[in-house]
């Protein structure tokens, strides 16, 4: 039953982010594709899988512990804090940070969880900012 409900709520959700998405304006300067295409693509896959969990419902679902779930919700938290961060402290400041508790939590050590925020951060940053051209967040520090 919980998959059921779960993919009908996907389901809805798909169906009202493709309706968002369809009122995006468009640039008369906009490429070929246009602006809306990419949020369309994943409402269609959202919808998508959202309907194979309902109609084809595992038959006996394990639910995780609850420590576990404790987990998923701070990882959840960790994203909503990212997102509202981003302009704070800027790109390279905030993906360090989620990036390295998240590989923390997911099993790395702690040096190696730092190390892989270090490298995710600045890795990013330097194919999307200095090789693609795109902006990103600047923080306190000025990149």
């Amino acid at each position: 039953m919980t998959d059921r409900i779960f993919g009908v709520v996907g389901l809805l959700l798909a169906i009202g982010y493709a309706l968002t998405a369809m009122t995006i304006q468009e640039s008369f300067l906009s490429d070929a594709v246009g602006p809306k295409a990419f949020p369309i693509i994943i409402a269609t896959v959202l919808g998508l899988s959202s309907l194979v969990i309902a109609l084809r419902p595992d038959t006996s679902p394990s639910w995780p512990s609850l420590g576990r779930l404790a987990e998923i919700l701070a990882a959840a938290v960790v994203m909503v804090l990212y997102a509202e961060l981003l302009p704070v402290l800027g790109f390279i400041i905030a993906t360090f940070l989620a990036s390295a508790y998240l590989t923390w939590r997911l099993g790395s050590e702690v040096i190696g969880s730092l190390m892989i925020g270090v490298g995710t951060s600045l890795g990013i940053y330097v194919i999307f900012h200095l090789v693609l051209g795109l902006s990103l967040a600047r923080g306190p520090l000025g990149f």
